[in-house]
């Protein structure tokens, strides 16, 4: 990376799910929000990873419960990219209706010397994530932050998130059910189709089904009628503890629709404590 494209940092959370290689390739930051455990403050993808966790969650009688990053958590990261040679910070955070990490991407920003942009991606997994990678992209084009977060803006609207859960029972514990709620009046053992609303950044209800089979066809086709798919997709199969539901879903995209990308990712643990195990979905955008 040339030193004007380290010029403007790049900063995300850790339920972006952006694999490894891509993190490096584009030198994002990532503030790792907290998996609650008894008496253990773990953060997300540092103490614990995702084999460790759902590992963990099978057997453990304490249910774990999350938290966002503190203000100083992101002063740490901007005044590390500071080091790096950052000028100023672009902070691209989950939906600000599923967490209050973006309130502490904002109070940092009043506690450093140096501008940072902070955008609500609405969104979360790879939603999330698509985003932080179009910021990055438009960043090597020579993008400044300003671009950047246009670039973010446009994925954002052409995103889609939905997913299927094996039980609603984690999203019920977690708080972070939204407008899904109604389900639970038709009981927990319903497999319906989750939407996060690309506008709002909430969890909504979409069809509602009794097996599993057809919750994950809902997904499959509820999620290509919102895309235009004359135009270069960019898609990832995300899953809790469930790869072979996803590689089998990703493998039907590959011959059934043309994507400029796709992937098969696992979510961070802080999305597994409120999916729970067997949660599969798929998110992405495409261009235009």
């Amino acid at each position: 990376m040339s030193a004007d494209t380290q010029r403007v940092a790049l900063i995300t959370d850790s339920t972006c799910d952006i694999p490894l290689a891509m993190r490096e390739q584009y030198r994002i930051y990532v503030a790792a929000l907290y998996v609650i455990w008894g008496s253990e403050q773990l953060r997300d993808g540092v103490d614990i990873d995702a084999e460790t966790f759902y590992r963990r969650l099978a057997t453990d009688p304490v249910h774990p419960t999350t938290s966002q990053p503190t203000p100083k958590d992101f002063v740490d990261i901007i005044e590390q990219a500071r080091r790096d040679g950052a000028e100023e910070a672009v902070i691209i955070t989950l939906s600000d209706r599923l967490s209050g990490t973006l309130d502490s991407a904002k109070q940092a920003a009043g506690m450093v010397d140096m501008p940072v942009t902070c955008y609500d991606s609405r969104s979360i997994s790879m939603g999330l994530g698509w985003q932080v990678i179009a910021a990055a992209r438009a960043r090597e084009a020579g993008a400044d932050a300003a671009e950047m977060v246009a670039a973010a803006d446009r994925a954002r609207r052409h995103t889609a998130v939905l997913f299927t859960v094996d039980t609603l029972e984690y999203l019920h514990r977690g708080g972070r059910i939204g407008a899904a709620a109604k389900l639970l009046a038709s009981a927990l053992q319903i497999k319906p189709q989750l939407i996060i609303d690309p506008q709002v950044g909430i969890v909504e209800a979409g069809e509602r089904v009794r097996t599993r089979k057809k919750a994950l066809e809902a997904v499959y086709d509820g999620f290509f009628r919102r895309m235009d798919i004359s135009k270069p997709m960019h898609l990832t199969v995300m899953h809790v503890n469930a790869y072979e539901e996803a590689s089998l879903l990703e493998q039907r995209i590959r011959k059934e629709y043309p994507a400029a990308e796709l992937f098969v990712t696992t979510t961070s643990p802080v999305i597994g404590v409120h999916g729970g195990p067997g949660t599969v979905g798929i998110t992405g955008y495409y261009e235009g």
